[in-house]
């Protein structure tokens, strides 16, 4: 966790600001995977601080979506 979040941080992602009154809070929570190894033994533990996006909605939320992949004919 505290990789993830020093990354977070380094990485400049948010910026705090007030709270409109007039719209709600994106919340958000800890995913934790435990990766294994081709024995079946423990090889690492995963921590991933994840937005709960499905709260928002279209129109009032927010306007322009982005992907955070490319196409390959973008690519070429």
């Amino acid at each position: 966790m505290n990789k993830e979040y020093e990354s977070i941080m380094k990485n400049d992602v948010w910026d705090v600001v007030p709270r409109p009154n007039d719209k709600s809070v994106v919340t958000s929570k800890w995913l934790f995977k435990i990766k294994h190894g081709v024995n079946g033994s423990t090889k690492k533990f995963k921590a991933k601080f994840v937005a709960r996006g499905f709260s928002q909605k279209e129109g009032v939320d927010y306007d322009e979506i982005f992907a955070p992949v490319a196409r390959y004919t973008t690519i070429r």
